[in-house]
Order: C-alpha cells, then structure tokens, then sequence
C-alpha cells in the first residue's frame, strides 16, 4: 500500500468538516462506517454520517525516524502493508485485520506485545483529533485531550491522524507453545516473563495464551527470528489454535504471525462451518477473514437464526458472553477458576499488558502486570437471557478483584460504578471543553444506556 501524502489527507479531513457542518444542530453525530468490530447495541439511525471517505490510508513513513503518520481510519491491515516491506510494524498490531489505528486508540487494542509495549495509545506521539466542537484539535502527550482519548470512544472526538512509533522487525517468528497444569505457575511465569523479557534463556517478543480447560492452559512464547525454513501457512486447511495443542514448536512468517488469530476469527470461525475440513476446502481463502464473519454474525442478529433454531430444538435461550477484561497477573487463578464455575465456558484467550503510565479513562495501574481474558460466544441460561446475568456477574467478579473491562461489548454498570471505574468526573470535564454543545454521545450513553 503506497502512502497517500498530505495533499490527499488534508483535501479528505476537508469533507469530513463540510460534512459535520451539513448535520442539523441536535442531530445525532456519528461515523459513516460501514464496518465495526463493537459487539454493544447501537440505536438504529438514518441520520448522515461524518464523511470520513478518505481517511483510510497511510500518510508518510518515515524509516529513520521510524515513525508514521497514519490517519484515524486506516486498517491495521493496511497499516502492516504500507510499514512491513520497510522491516518495520506498529508497537502494538491488534489481532484482527480491520481494527482500525483511530478505533483501537479511542477503544481497546491489545496483542502479544503488549506485555513489554504496553497498549496502542502508548506509541503515539501526536493526534489531529476532530472534536464535538467542529475543530480538528492537535495534541500531545501530557495535554488533557490526548491523555483522556483513550477509552473514550469517540465521546470527545475522533483522530484524524496519528503520529505512531514504529518497531523494526525480522522475517520470521519462532514459537514455542508451553504446557501448563497449574494456574499458580502459569501466573508465576507469566510475571516472570513479562519481568525478565524471556523463558528459559531464550528472549520472547510476543506474549499471549489460551485456556482450553481446567488444567490445560498454553502460553505462546514468540521470538524475532533472522532465521528462515519452511513456515506453517494457517490461512488454509490448517486452524492456528489447535496447532497450540498438537506441537511444541512452530515457524511464521511476521505477516503471518500478525494475522494467525484473524483467520478463524481466534475460533469463533467454527460457528460458521468454516473449520469443517470438507466446507474448509471450498471456503474461499480470502474469506476466511474476522470481517466476513462480523457479516454472518450480523445475518444471524437480524434474522435471529440461532434463537429459532434453539426454540425448535427445545434448547434454553442463550446470553451473549463477549468480553475481554484485565485482571492483575496474581489474580488469574481466580479469576479462571471462578469463570469455569459460573460461565463454563472455553477455550479463552490470555494476554498478559503493562501501561506504562495512567490514562484518566483507562484504569490501569501503570508498571503492573495484567492479563486481558478473552471470550467470546454464548452460554444458555434461559428465560433471564436478555437481562445479562453472566455479563454482569462478570463485572462484579472484575471489580471485586481489582481489574476492569473493556467497553466494545455490552456494559451493565450502573452511573455511580461507572464514573468511579472510568473516572466520569474528568472525562466529563474534557468533554465539556472540546464538545460544548454535547453534539458526541457521552461514553456512557454510548457504552451502558439502552436507547
């Protein structure tokens, strides 16, 4: 993917400006977007959308300083396409392709490299931000716009561009997938790790895992390799997660490993057939992809075709449990054995995080280790299905163990909990000096309220 220079950005941020002076005062400001990876109710609207038509791309790379101005719409898809050819990648390069820089900065983004480069906002070192007053806004580090944008999800603005850090990196990674039985030793290694930079005497740039069942958990150790050889390709016949299971070493390609958790979607593909080795076969490749899947999951919403076909099967009605939340490293144990006891549900996804240094909006203790749990599908519970019960269950148990949980998925919090998780009050105050007319829905709205 070829940068598209200043010219190109500054003609596109012109009509997204035209096209929020073209919506009514009181009118509902939101994205024209096609594609989202929120799993949160929206309210149906046919209001115009901001024009963000041109925001997509890359702008500049700049291999010396290793750096890059991208804008806020751009894929990390694209974003790898346009850096990787340069031996370079973001900090942080979440694991599904159509997350976009902007998105995963103002929301949740988080991968294996995490655990020694923090989350993507840490790698930012300036934001165009187009405010709810109409301003396009550059801020830094250390000002009250850019360090409250960071879980705020478009309450406060949406960025335009971004100025990012850029990480060298080699061809390949090699892994290493590690058995273990117990949780208090998969925890200890964890913060050894993520303490030490490495496991067994070999260094490790990548860090994540998965919880299969009680007893059987896998860390995933990648390092940076210089080194080539024949490379395993998890874009066909093969499915990336049970390859955990069946071997303990594996080489990819950095593309590959980059994209390894997008195309089964983690597992959630197999909800679909696609990890059918007869439908697998004929399953177009480059529809083997998170977004395709987003599609049939939307199909399936519309259309309700999991709750008729459970009806006629005689089965209970089933809750949502799409979630990712942090807990401290020590707490792990807990927290799993807890989750099997009330939600059941497996396999999960372990990756272990460090911020560097506090976020008003994103409660983390800076230099402690957390680990961000990840699971997503349903469970049967019944008549209370549409009231959230595991979902909230959840929350308390997070709270009460001194974590937190991100806000792209469904939020039960009540006013009160909430600003005291998010810190309301400053987030409020931002608010009202970029968005005086409260033309944004706050965060709150947006991420709890029903409308």
């Amino acid at each position: 993917m070829s940068p598209k220079g200043w010219a190109a950005h500054e003609q596109a941020v012109g009509r997204l400006r035209a096209s929020y002076a073209a919506i009514p005062p009181g009118a509902p400001v939101r994205l024209a977007k096609k594609t989202s990876n929120l799993f949160r109710p929206r309210a149906a609207t046919n209001a115009p959308g901001l024009d963000v038509s041109g925001l997509d791309g890359v702008i500049a790379v700049d291999t010396e300083a290793r750096t890059a101005d991208v804008q806020g719409m751009c894929t990390y898809e694209d974003l790898v396409d346009a850096t990787l050819p340069y031996g370079l990648i973001p900090y942080v390069v979440p694991q599904l392709r159509t997350i976009t820089l902007g998105g995963a900065v103002t929301g949740l983004g988080i991968e294996s490299t995490s655990f020694r480069n923090g989350l993507p906002h840490e790698s930012v070192l300036e934001m165009d931000v187009f405010t709810g007053g109409g301003e396009v806004v550059t801020t830094v580090p250390g000002e009250d716009l850019f360090d409250t944008f960071p879980n705020s999800y478009g309450s406060l603005g949406y960025a335009t561009r971004l100025k990012i850090e850029l990480e060298p990196v080699p061809g390949h990674v090699a892994l290493r997938h590690v058995r273990f039985d117990d949780l208090g030793l998969l925890a200890k290694s964890i913060a050894d790790i993520t303490e030490t930079g490495a496991y067994a005497g070999t260094r490790v740039d990548g860090l994540d895992g998965v919880a299969f069942a009680p007893g059987e958990y896998y860390l995933t150790l990648a390092t940076w390799s210089e080194s080539g050889g024949a490379t395993s390709d998890y874009a066909g016949q093969q499915i990336y997660y049970r390859s955990i299971e069946q071997r303990e070493t594996d080489l990819l390609t950095m593309y590959d490993y980059l994209w390894r958790w997008d195309t089964d979607w983690f597992w959630c593909s197999g909800a679909f057939g696609a990890q059918n080795p007869t439908l697998r076969r004929v399953w177009p490749r480059r529809w083997r992809r998170s977004d395709v899947y987003m599609r049939l999951l939307g199909l399936d919403r519309r259309f309700s075709i999991a709750d008729r076909l459970d009806r006629r099967a005689g089965r209970p009605l089933r809750e949502r449990v799409i979630q990712d939340v942090e807990v401290p490293v020590e707490r792990l144990g807990e927290f799993l054995e807890w989750f099997d006891e009330a939600v059941g549900m497996r396999p999960v996804w372990l990756c272990p995080l460090v911020a560097k240094r506090a976020w008003p909006s994103y409660p983390l203790e800076p230099g402690e280790t957390y680990v961000n749990v990840g699971f997503w599908g349903t469970v049967h519970v019944g008549p209370d299905a549409p009231n959230g019960p595991r979902n909230r269950a959840i929350e308390a148990k997070v709270h009460e163990l001194g974590g937190h949980k991100s806000l792209y998925s469904e939020a039960f919090y009540d006013r009160a909990t909430f600003d005291e998780l998010y810190d309301g009050a400053n987030l409020a105050a931002v608010k009202r000096r970029y968005d005086p007319q409260e033309r944004l829905t706050s965060l709150y709205d947006k991420a709890v309220k029903r409308r």
